[in-house]
């Protein structure tokens, strides 16, 4: 896993090539090994190594033989091996035994469709002096970023996070506030837009050429459902999944470097540790967080899994004040507001990792989105239920077996559920029917923008623009179907991979992969039918069905138990202010709020207010603290550049 940075001048005149130093720098937390630059004419490709397969001979950017091509690569191609074998076989000599040499070898091969051909995680550039062309790609499920943007002295300027483009001079700094309210909405920005104004992300599937000046982008894959068919045997899929699945593990191993796994204690992770542990002779050390906060820890079956499948184990304890320390730096990885503190521990757990000398974990993440194992699934089933009886006494008793780590919710009376699920038949037509609480509860946020935003923001529907970017073929997907897709190309890249995922971990250059999101293992899922899925209420059933035999029958039995956090008590402390991070205070302050225009000081000081006087927060508020926080570190330290 690496860092990518590079400027194509648009006018075809020789590039400007000093910046890229600086915006190489920028993130060297990606690749820290070594760095390398190239230029010629038009372009400069810049690198940051983190070195994983061929220390010695995978240097970049990287030429062809003939020097035609140059490539700077972020990411692993997992089949490389079989690829090099079958160019070999084809007349293409190697210089070395790098998965980025494959790449340019089956560029030279197949030109823009090469990325049919690959299995891993990518985000790349190769310059074609031959077409005079720079082709960017992204891997299919956006595990890695890649952003870019047009400056106005004629630079298409590209990179691997967006701290290397606003490196750049001529970049402007802003914030979008349609991607701000996306965020607001769907906790993150739809691709290609995200929250910084003129500054584009290459949506995952996707891939990018420009030429002379013009420059277009197109889809070269993307997730499509069966439409709700009969179920196939459910030994025989039980069977074949967990072939890819141990197939999608073993080929994620590869690597001139010890791998390691997470172990969160729940299915996924457990599943993928079994596998290495029964079907692979690669030495394994697992790593974990555990909370002191016993609402949020799971260390009992962690421990439970660690003496079942004999791993070597290491973890890490994670307080309120820990989340609230290392929250500035979350924020400067993660180039979003958030609104929750989940990546906070995962950031902490990734410096583990590193303590411990290894730069590539495996995790179990994809698992919930592609095999459906999310309680939002399994809520759109009852609320579907329900809302054809509205008046059932029954139905409703359903709900009480969702959430029943969520007190407050449990709490509450049925009038209140089906209000904040929204248990009402004319919500059934809409083509978002599983998300509408999700979305409905992060909209709260909106009401702390200030009058400016929202005039600024007046006629903009987030909703509406999804709903007119939904494949021609959604409507005939089963709605199972169609909450898989929402989860699977909006939250998964947007927040799961990307403000929990690639950036915590290559905080402190760490490489994370993911057997689950191997494509082959996503069009299977996708393939089958969603009975085998979700049977009932019973989610993953196919995997526990695949993989129960591997792992202690409590972590297949427990019920679903989402990774969460503490949120505002990790930032604000206890109800009188005690334990609150140091740099809040000031940051919240109605001057500091005033002068970032984006929230109204009089509506922040009162939910603070609220906090301190112990009055009980739900969800709402704990997503309001920790997005208005975040947003406010944002503006500090990206748009107003105090970090340079």
């Amino acid at each position: 896993m690496c860092g990518i940075a590079g400027i194509y001048n648009l006018k075809g005149a020789a590039v400007d090539a000093v910046p890229l130093d600086r915006m190489i720098a920028s993130i060297r937390h990606r690749g820290p090994d070594a760095v390398g630059f190239w230029q010629e004419g038009p372009v400069a490709l810049g690198h940051a190594r983190l070195s994983i397969i061929d220390l010695a001979g995978g240097a970049q950017p990287m030429p062809n033989p003939s020097g035609s091509l140059q490539i700077s690569f972020n990411g692993e191609i997992f089949n490389y091996r079989e690829l090099r074998q079958e160019l070999i076989s084809r007349g293409h000599r190697f210089a070395t035994h790098s998965d980025t040499e494959v790449i340019l070898h089956l560029y030279e091969e197949k030109g823009e469709e090469c990325v049919q051909e690959m299995n891993g995680q990518w985000a790349f550039a190769i310059w074609d002096s031959r077409a005079r062309k720079l082709f960017l790609s992204r891997d299919r499920l956006g595990i890695r970023p890649l952003y870019y943007t047009r400056t106005g002295d004629g630079s298409f300027v590209f990179g691997s996070e967006v701290k290397a483009l606003l490196s750049h001079p001529a970049v402007h700094r802003g914030v979008d506030l349609k991607g701000l309210d996306e965020t607001f909405t769907f906790w993150c920005p739809i691709a290609p837009r995200t929250v910084f104004e003129k500054i584009e992300q290459l949506p995952p599937g996707h891939s990018l050429r420009i030429v002379d000046d013009r420059i277009d982008s197109w889809p070269y894959w993307q997730p499509t459902y069966s439409g709700g068919q009969a179920p196939s045997d459910a030994d025989e899929c039980a069977e074949r999944l967990r072939e890819l699945l141990i197939d999608a593990t073993r080929l994620r191993l590869r690597s001139d470097v010890p791998v390691g796994a997470y172990l969160s204690g729940g299915l996924d992770s457990s599943a993928i540790v079994a596998m290495i542990q029964n079907f692979t002779d690669n030495p394994l050390k697992t790593f974990s967080v555990a909370f002191d906060d016993p609402e949020f820890d799971e260390s009992d079956f962690q421990k439970e899994v660690i003496r079942h499948l004999r791993t070597e184990h290491q973890d890490i304890r994670c307080s309120h004040e820990d989340i609230g320390k290392v929250f500035p730096d979350v924020i400067w990885h993660a180039e979003s507001p958030v609104i929750r503190t989940a990546p906070a521990p995962l950031y902490m757990l990734s410096g583990l990792v590193r303590e411990h000398d290894f730069k590539v974990v495996l995790t179990g993440e994809g698992a919930d989105e592609v095999l459906g194992g999310y309680d939002i699934f399994k809520e759109a089933k009852i609320r579907r239920f329900w809302a054809a009886r509205p008046d059932s006494q029954l139905r409703p008793l359903l709900l009480k077996r969702l959430y029943p780590y969520m007190k407050n919710i449990q709490a509450q009376p049925d009038a209140y559920r089906r209000a904040f699920f929204h248990i009402r038949s004319e919500d059934l037509s809409s083509p978002f029917f599983s998300h509408i609480p999700r979305w409905d509860g992060a909209k709260g946020m909106k009401r702390f923008y200030s009058s400016d935003v929202k005039s600024e923001l007046e006629g903009f529907d987030a909703l509406a623009g999804l709903q007119q970017s939904l494949p021609s073929e959604y409507d005939r997907w089963d709605s199972f179907e169609q909450a898989q897709y929402l989860e699977t190309t909006i939250l998964m890249p947007g927040y799961i991979l990307s403000s929990q995922g690639d950036r915590m971990a290559m905080g402190h250059s760490v490489e994370g992969r993911f057997p689950f999101l191997d494509h082959r293992v996503v069009e299977f899922a996708a393939s089958i039918s969603p009975l085998l899925k979700m049977k009932v209420l019973d989610e993953k059933h196919l995997l526990k069905r695949a993989m129960g035999q591997f792992i202690p029958k409590s972590v297949v039995k427990r019920p679903k138990q989402p990774y969460r956090a503490p949120d505002a008590v990790s930032l604000l402390g206890g109800a009188s202010g005690a334990g609150r991070s140091a740099f809040v205070g000031e940051l919240l302050s109605p001057a500091r709020i005033r002068a970032a225009g984006l929230f109204d000081p009089l509506a922040v000081d009162k939910l603070l207010r609220k906090f301190e006087k112990g009055r009980a927060i739900g969800v709402r508020d704990n997503m309001a603290v920790v997005g208005i926080v975040s947003t406010q570190l944002l503006v500090e330290r990206f748009i107003d550049n105090s970090w340079s």
